[in-house]
């Protein structure tokens, strides 16, 4: 893969910029604070985006290249990989998401996964390396190889590390020290004293102990349960039994209250014979108090008939007489004395008439009286005769139901408590004779019983603290129990990972190492010119180096400029191994502190060992161009 054109539109300092790359060497040259470091960033943020994070750094890389002036923040670079096909990359730095196109400036940006967090993958995609693996291999800064001589053994270690387990920044017997560290620190062990796991066993075991000198309170809890339940059932019984006998004893009351609503009525019933008969015998009383009127009423009647018959009689014999003496006397006084007579019997008779007339009266103002008294009473008596056939109707209708309706209330009592309580007992209980007798001795056994169930429980409040207590304890020992087991994970874990990283390591010596010792033996050779050509490392003696004569000795007695490029070559050898596409090497003024011979010797290197990489070399000085064109090494210079 190689970088062919860079296109700055505002970036930074930067502003208004094209640069165009060669296939191998390119030397970028500026002074210092011309741009060089923002133009490598520019390099980094078209592949990867400008993050809003500070990532450890004092200010976030869009606050710290956003242009100052003017809303333009953007770029384009074009690569293309080891198949020949091209790409550009547009980048407006303030959005997450560039758009890619092809060799046929085809938008191909949704072809390629995007993460919610970093954006659009695609250069990951096309090169298996993510943005730190890029800065931390592909791009080499100068403060990475920068080191003074105290620092030595620290770049040593560096040089071990790389060897040992394929990263510079990770020692193996570190990190197995670390592991057992934390796993002392983190779990202790069956020797060790006040660390997690033995105070976990110490408190599970004080636990237990507690446990046991209270777990006989458990039985007794369980023993008062099972008494109280027990006596809840029978409790439960007992109430049952007393009120069947209440309702029994109900409905007993309540066949009382019909039986008397019966005898009410004939009672009622009698009072009105009773009362007709009291009714007939004032009639009665009446008739013979009043008899003597009544007597005289028929006299009346009987005077005024005869009378009139009188009256007939004395007129037919007034009549016949005058007849005769016209016939026979005929004399005038005579006449005259007749003819006297008649209105002297007219008016005898109308005295007599109308002196029974008042006495009829009399009588007949009395008899009415008297019989409207008798009227009274009879129809007094009628009514009551009336209400005397309804209460018998309503008696009879009551004796018909009264007993029906007893047997169905019993029935029902019955049926409510078959559920409850026993057949036998139903019927015992039904046919008791004396159900307040019944009754009293239930409630005498229902207060007994609950005076017990009460004692009971206030024997469970007393063991309630203990068994509170061993609750508790039972807790503790399962939130230990939990330690312990995440304790036990964990030591699975670090010894699992150990385990990993020693067959790891054992895997890194039989295959990579005798790689890195052979690259480093090779680049050791070519930038010493020679002098030292075999570099070996083991776990006893660490790095060792092979000297002219053929004896081995510590790398530490090499000078610090030659552990810096030993350091260096075996660095950049590592980028062949990172993706299966040959990326650029990107040294920002990395040979800064390099004398002339020592930069003569990685420049010949660096055109020998990676002839097939793009190498861009960023500096501030001439001597990377006039080494080159001093050893007839083609290269593309830009000065920016």
């Amino acid at each position: 893969m190689k970088i062919n054109k860079l296109q700055v539109n505002s970036y930074g300092k930067i502003k208004d910029k094209q640069i165009e790359l060669g296939d191998h060497i390119n030397i970028i040259y500026g002074k210092n604070e011309s741009g060089k470091s923002t133009l490598l960033q520019f390099i980094t943020n078209c592949f990867y985006g400008a993050s809003k994070t500070k990532n450890g750094k004092e200010i976030s890389d869009l606050e710290k290249y956003n242009p100052w002036v003017g809303d333009e923040f953007s770029g384009k670079l074009k690569y293309e990989l080891d198949n020949n096909k091209q790409f550009e990359i547009f980048r407006e730095f303030k959005k997450k998401n560039p758009q890619i196109f092809n060799e046929k400036a085809e938008d191909i940006s949704k072809q390629f996964n995007i993460d919610k967090t970093k954006g659009n993958e695609f250069f990951y995609e096309q090169t298996k390396i993510d943005e730190q693996l890029f800065l931390s291999t592909i791009v080499v800064n100068q403060d990475e190889v920068k080191l003074e001589k105290q620092n030595q053994n620290f770049l040593i270690q560096k040089i071990a590390n790389l060897i040992g387990t394929g990263e510079d920044n990770v020692s193996f017997q570190r990190a197995i020290d670390r592991i057992d560290r934390r796993k002392l620190d983190e779990i202790g062990t069956t020797r060790s004293r006040e660390k997690p796991i033995n105070l976990i066993y110490n408190e599970i075991e004080k636990l237990e102990n507690e446990k046991q000198k209270i777990q006989k309170f458990v039985d007794i809890k369980y023993e008062i349960e099972e008494n109280k339940q027990n006596l809840k059932d029978e409790i439960s019984q007992l109430e049952n039994e007393n009120q069947l006998l209440k309702d029994i004893k109900l409905n007993e009351e309540n066949s009382k209250i019909e039986n008397e609503k019966i005898n009410l009525k004939i009672n009622i019933k009698n009072e009105n014979n009773k009362k007709i008969n009291s009714l007939k015998n004032k009639i009665e009383e009446i008739n013979l108090k009043n008899k003597n009127i009544f007597e005289e009423n028929k006299k009346i009647k009987s005077e005024k008939n005869k009378l009139n018959k009188k009256i007939l009689i004395i007129f037919l014999l007034i009549i016949i007489i005058n007849i005769l003496q016209f016939i026979f006397i005929k004399n005038k006084l005579f006449n005259y004395i007749f003819l006297l007579t008649v209105p002297t019997v007219l008016i005898f008779h109308i005295f007599l008439k109308n002196k029974i007339k008042n006495n009829e009266k009399n009588n007949k103002e009395k008899s009415d009286e008297i019989n409207s008294q008798i009227n009274n009473l009879n129809y007094e008596i009628n009514l009551i005769e009336n209400n005397k056939k309804e209460l018998e109707k309503e008696i009879n209708e009551l004796k018909n139901n009264y007993n029906a309706k007893i047997n169905l209330e019993k029935e029902k009592i019955k049926n409510k408590y078959l559920n409850k309580i026993e057949k036998n007992k139903i019927n015992n209980l039904i046919n008791s004779e004396n159900y307040n007798s019944e009754i009293q001795k239930k409630e005498n056994e229902l207060n007994n019983k609950k005076i017990e169930l009460h004692t009971l429980e206030l024997d469970y409040k007393n063991i309630e603290p203990e068994l509170e207590k061993l609750s508790n304890i039972e807790e503790k020992i399962v939130n230990n129990n939990e330690k312990m087991l995440t304790l036990k994970k964990l030591e699975t874990s670090i010894d699992l990972a150990k385990e990993v990283l020693n067959k790891s390591y054992e895997k890194m010596k039989n295959t990579v190492t005798p790689k890195f010792t052979k690259t480093l033996s090779t680049s050791t050779e070519s930038i010493t010119g020679g002098k030292y050509k075999n570099v070996i490392f083991n776990d006893e003696t660490g790095l060792m180096i092979e000297t002219e004569n053929g004896n081995y000795m510590p790398i530490s007695r090499l000078s610090i400029g030659t552990i810096n490029q030993i350091y260096l070559s075996l660095r950049l050898a590592m980028v062949e191994d990172l993706s299966e596409e040959k990326m650029p090497i990107i040294l920002d003024e990395t040979f800064a502190y390099y004398d002339s011979e020592r930069l003569k010797n990685i420049l010949k290197y660096l055109e020998k060992r990676f002839f097939n990489h793009q190498i861009i070399i960023f500096t501030c000085t001439n001597r990377e161009k006039e080494i080159l064109e001093e050893l007839k090494i083609p290269f593309n210079f830009i000065e920016i």
